[in-house]
């Protein structure tokens, strides 16, 4: 997971500001790697691709908020 933090957090793009992230424990060895971040209203499509490149990783990416 330490290196999926660190593969996320070299993502830049125009309009994204990282926050602080959270390991959290689910059920059956399942981990959840939480992100905060601030984007722009057009970059969220560009930024959930970008995270799932890393297939080794990754199984999914959801976006828990938006706040305008």
């Amino acid at each position: 997971m330490k290196v999926l933090k660190k593969c996320v957090h070299c993502i830049q793009l125009d309009g994204l500001v990282w926050g602080a992230s959270e390991l959290k424990s689910l059920a059956s060895g399942i981990n959840k790697l939480s992100f905060l971040s601030t984007v722009v209203d057009k970059i969220s499509v560009d930024l959930t691709e970008k995270i799932q490149e890393f297939q080794d990783y990754v199984q999914s990416v959801d976006i828990a908020a938006f706040n305008k």
